[in-house]
């Protein structure tokens, strides 16, 4: 009976692993994000009606319309997996130009929709976009295009970095007029980590990153509001700057100081009732840290380092199938989103100054969202195609 049940086994037909077609972990791990910015962005703007500011508003006004953001978000997401990478490298420059176009679009009086002295948005009616969160993706793509294109003349000044330089100085001229100083250093960053990978002169890139680092400091330093808010910075408890320039800033680190290390419990934060300004936007991760303490902070930042890692991992996968464009697209979006993660996070926690910028996937805003997801899609277009390359198929 023994021998017999031996030998059926041995002679069934092995059975083949199917393998998935894309990285599933990575789209869980997204989902997780979006699932979790969702409740958080609900917990923190829940008691904003209460404010005569947001007096006419429901409880639920920032929750649905952050739905309405994710649904929009999976639905480009969806659009933009479907497009073979050939398309995105086809279609680069003329992204580039018809978001270099909306930028200048939103600082047409009258078009350009303005809050806070800022002019960064263009008035949808059901939303409001921001043109500055698409020039990311259309500097990814355009970066990493540029660089394939320039390949053979990426060690030459003239030719391998000034005109990538040149576009990407033409958009920091309009992002400052809104301004927009944090987006445009997320931008830069993209741009001059895509120039590194593809193989830009080291020398040439040094000098250029100091250059860079000399404009930043001087735009920062002739700028006196900004200069306020880095000296607030530095001296965030003295009173004059707790009340002002160091605000958002104090109520951040009292909101983590209050989570500890389990948090307070969900809804059961202090510092969203009207002391923490942005508290569902920028700031969404203090919320975080104050409700679900350091373990809800631990598991973000593991989410987001995640994603990171497997942005690079897929690019390296694609630059070793000798598919430069998707290895350098991916590992753009990589940089993307952990820079923008670093910055967000670092504010929160005072490492940084404060800056405008999102968290990616979790901060409430149309734009962030949509584009957060579109870009998520296009490093799943990049692993699906690498993965029907190593079946044998095309991409």
């Amino acid at each position: 009976m023994l021998s017999q049940t031996f030998n059926r086994v041995l002679n069934q037909p092995t059975r083949r692993t199917v393998q998935p077609n894309f990285d599933q972990a990575l789209l869980w791990v997204v989902v997780l994000l979006l699932a979790l910015g969702l409740v958080m962005v609900y917990s923190a703007s829940v008691a904003l009606p209460d404010s005569p500011k947001y007096a006419n508003y429901l409880p639920t006004h920032f929750l649905l319309r952050h739905v309405l953001a994710i649904g929009m978000g999976l639905i480009g997401g969806l659009v933009a997996f479907s497009l073979p990478l050939s398309v995105w490298q086809r279609i680069a420059p003329l992204l580039f130009l018809g978001t270099l176009a909306l930028l200048i679009v939103v600082l047409i009086p009258g078009i350009g929709k303005g809050v806070n002295g800022a002019r960064r948005w263009l008035s949808l009616y059901f939303m409001n976009l921001q043109p500055s969160e698409f020039m990311k993706l259309a500097a990814v793509v355009y970066a990493a295009d540029f660089t394939v294109r320039k390949q053979e003349v990426m060690h030459r000044f003239s030719k391998g970095f000034l005109p990538l330089a040149t576009a990407i100085a033409m958009v920091g001229c309009l992002l400052l007029l809104e301004p927009d100083l944090g987006a445009f250093g997320v931008i830069v960053c993209i741009a001059m980590g895509i120039l590194f990978l593809g193989g830009a002169n080291g020398l040439i890139f040094s000098s250029i990153f100091g250059l860079l680092t000399l404009t930043f400091m001087s735009v920062i330093w002739l700028s006196p509001w900004r200069r306020e808010r880095i000296f607030a910075y530095l001296n965030p408890w003295d009173e004059q700057n707790a009340l002002g320039k160091a605000y958002q800033l104090t109520h951040s680190l009292i909101a983590f100081g209050r989570g500890e290390l389990f948090g307070v419990g969900l809804g059961g934060s202090v510092e969203k009732l009207h002391y923490l300004p942005e508290a569902h936007t920028d700031f969404i991760l203090a919320v975080v840290g104050e409700e679900l303490g350091f373990v809800g902070v631990a598991l973000v930042v593991a989410l987001f380092f995640f994603i990171v890692w497997r942005a690079f991992e897929i690019g390296r996968q694609a630059i070793a199938l000798e598919r430069v464009f998707a290895g350098l697209l991916a590992k753009g979006v990589g940089i993307w989103i952990g820079i923008q993660t670093f910055i967000n996070m670092g504010v929160n926690l005072g490492i940084l100054p404060t800056k405008g910028l999102t968290l990616p996937l979790m901060s409430y805003g149309g734009s962030s969202v949509l584009v957060s997801c579109i870009a998520i899609a296009v490093l799943l277009r990049v692993d699906f195609e690498n993965r029907k390359l190593m079946r044998g198929g095309r991409a």
